[in-house]
């Protein structure tokens, strides 16, 4: 496996309705970005994360659009969905998740909905949630959540 160099930041930005066929459309971008931009191991964990986020947007707030930004990394990639609701900014998961249960999401709490966070918290090596920067260029406001995930570094043979 070959090292990537160090380089800048490459940041990409998608908005796109809040509606049902988002998630899916958001999914498929920010895996085949990944595929193409050297991180195709981090694609389907970015994908499923990122569909769990805009279903958010979609079931908990009023907002007209999703925006997507992806900053990549030569090691890692962190992606945050902004929606244009500041009103209510999202909960973290009650249930803590123990650093030795991060592969595996918690699945007990019996019902279908409500994990979307859990599994960011799962999955993600850092994660937050936030009112949009001031200079968002949609003016809009609102709020995101944000998630980073990194690459394996590379095995010594």
């Amino acid at each position: 496996m070959n090292a990537r160099p160090a380089q800048s930041p490459q940041i990409y930005r998608l908005r796109a309705p809040n509606t049902p066929t988002s998630p899916k459309l958001c999914r498929d971008t920010i895996a085949l970005l990944l595929r193409v931009s050297g991180h195709p191991e981090l694609g389907a964990t970015a994908g499923l994360l990122v569909s769990e986020l805009v279903t958010n947007v979609s079931l908990h707030t009023a907002s007209l659009a999703v925006r997507l930004e992806a900053v990549v990394r030569h090691d890692r990639v962190r992606v945050s969905v902004y929606d244009d609701e500041p009103a209510r900014l999202p909960v973290p998961p009650a249930i803590p998740v123990p650093p030795s249960s991060r592969s595996a999401p918690s699945t007990h709490l019996g019902c279908e909905n409500g994990r979307g966070l859990l599994l960011v918290e799962a999955m993600a090596h850092d994660w937050g949630v936030g009112a949009a920067h001031p200079s968002d260029p949609s003016g809009l406001g609102g709020k995101h959540v944000w998630f980073e995930l990194r690459d394996r570094p590379a095995a010594c043979g």
